[in-house]
């Protein structure tokens, strides 16, 4: 068998909370993604180094204004949150909680790949799920934040199950705990029940870790063990949360995240051995910065990529995510063949709350985004542009004033300085019908640097407004993004066409 070196991070994007199992020769992994639509992207992988996005568990999961970002607000650091991966008797389960729904989720498949999910809704918050199928075929989620608890389901696992379990398992320590135990990842292996959590004291090396419970019965007693404490050489950010999973040839590992800033949450993967039962993670305590594994080389797909917006049908590469539910009747792909045309709705009163916002994840250690657009149908008061998308983001492009003028113009968040609008760094009229706009992200050197550009001809670039110091904030509780946008401040009934997305990854 081919050997495959993994080098951490196996991704340097924002892939947050994994949840990785193993059907056959083939990897599986489902990550969170909030307010991102469609949502719980699924990835899939020969050697958990190379992964290609291949489906996602839902388009939407609820329709209110919240979600469809009518109420001025949305559901920014809420939506799906920690989602638990399973495979039994030939289906596929995906379960999370969201937290503005005050709901538990559970999605089920038998074509991971490729299929429809069905959608059961449980009433009440599991926070950070863990299904388990348990030998008996009982089945459970274990939840919790330091609280941990256990709750059973039906045999389909899709409903609470009556007079079933649903009780405290244990309590997680708090002596010199900032953050206790949570992320659950649970398994039965060995004749034991193997808990695994993220921590984060506050106390020693100050940085988040994982630790693991295990018992040989499912109501306990648990004993504990620190497994990692280890960040990487990178700004003391600890390397935890997530699971194990074992490679036919027997070999097993961990699936962990390191929070990288502004880019957003990296995957890491890990080796791991045995020792008196109990997993030992990394390399003497550390996680490698690479290591052979017994699997398959493999050829790795993009999770960003560049787009010429050339489709048969309004039909979106999987790459891409809207911010929030879309209106699909305010956009296309096909109206203007070859063109992404996004035409304004809702009024809004910031990029931030503009509905169809299209995003795509940026990557380290640099990368750099561009896009034409043809402004011509614009209407007084719209604004449209490329967005460094988070809680402080960055914007250039195109604002149309009451008499019509156009502006190109750089502004930043108005919301981090109490203001209810955007603020604008600069504003410098435009005559042309066109404009190129180009975001360049820096995300090395412990600096988190985004530049912003346009241009008349796409030759003759120039910058506009400052650079932004980027923040990783949990408001939005996700990694930057690129996003095209367009929205109306007067009245609707405009739009742009953008004739590509370009993206180079600078490695």
């Amino acid at each position: 068998m081919n050997k495959t070196r993994i080098t951490n991070p196996i991704i340097w994007a924002d892939v947050p909370d994994p949840s990785v199992i193993r059907v056959g020769t083939t990897f599986y992994m489902v990550s969170t993604s909030m307010h991102s639509m469609p949502g719980c992207p699924i990835m899939k992988s020969g050697n958990l180094s190379d992964w290609e996005l291949v489906n996602y568990v839902f388009n939407t999961f609820e329709d209110n204004d919240a979600h469809n970002l009518l109420d001025g607000k949305g559901i920014y650091g809420k939506g799906s949150w920690a989602a638990s991966l399973r495979h039994h008797n030939d289906l596929f389960y995906v379960c999370f909680s969201s937290n503005d729904m005050n709901q538990f989720y559970v999605y089920t498949t038998n074509d991971i790949e490729n299929g429809e999910w069905e959608r059961h809704v449980i009433p009440g918050l599991h926070h950070d799920p863990s299904m388990l199928f348990d030998e008996d075929g009982r089945v459970y989620v274990i939840h919790g934040n330091g609280d941990i608890r256990i709750t059973e389901l039906t045999e389909e696992a899709t409903a609470l199950k009556a007079g079933g379990l649903d009780q405290l398992l244990f309590e997680t320590d708090r002596d010199g705990i900032m953050l206790r135990c949570e992320g659950c990842h649970a398994y039965r292996l060995n004749g034991y029940y193997y808990l695994f959590f993220i921590e984060w004291p506050h106390t020693g090396n100050k940085r988040r870790r994982e630790v693991c419970y295990r018992s040989n019965a499912i109501l306990g007693p648990y004993e504990h063990q620190l497994l990692l404490d280890d960040h990487m050489d990178y700004r003391n950010n600890g390397i935890a949360q997530g699971g194990i999973v074992d490679a036919p040839s027997g070999e097993w590992f961990t699936v962990l995240f390191q929070d990288h800033e502004s880019v957003g949450r990296v995957p890491c993967v890990l080796p791991v051995a045995w020792e008196d039962d109990w997993p030992v993670f990394g390399r003497n305590g550390k996680v490698p910065r690479s290591f052979e594994v017994s699997l398959p080389s493999s050829s790795p797909k993009p999770l960003v990529i560049s787009d010429e917006f050339v489709y048969t049908e309004n039909h979106l590469a999987l790459n891409w995510q809207w911010n929030h539910n879309p209106d699909h009747s305010r956009w296309s792909v096909t109206e203007r063949p070859g063109y992404l045309r996004l035409a304004t709705g809702q009024l809004a009163r910031s990029v931030e709350f503009a509905r169809n916002t299209l995003t795509q994840r940026t990557e380290g250690p640099a990368c750099t985004g561009t896009t034409l657009m043809d402004i011509t149908q614009m209407k007084p008061g719209d604004h449209a542009g490329l967005v460094a998308l988070q809680y402080d983001f960055g914007a250039v492009g195109i604002e149309v004033a009451d008499n019509g003028d156009r502006y190109v113009s750089m502004c930043i968040s108005g919301r981090a300085e109490g203001s209810g609008s955007d603020i604008r760094i600069e504003r410098i009229p435009y005559k042309g019908d066109h404009i190129y706009l180009k975001i360049e992200f820096q995300f090395f050197n412990s600096e988190d640097i985004a530049r912003f550009y346009y241009s008349e001809n796409g030759e003759t670039w120039r910058a506009i407004g400052e650079a932004l110091e980027m923040q990783y904030k949990l408001e939005h509780f996700m990694g930057y993004r690129f996003g095209l946008f367009n929205y109306a401040t007067k009245r609707a009934g405009g739009f742009v066409d953008c004739d590509y997305f370009r993206y180079e990854r600078l490695v």
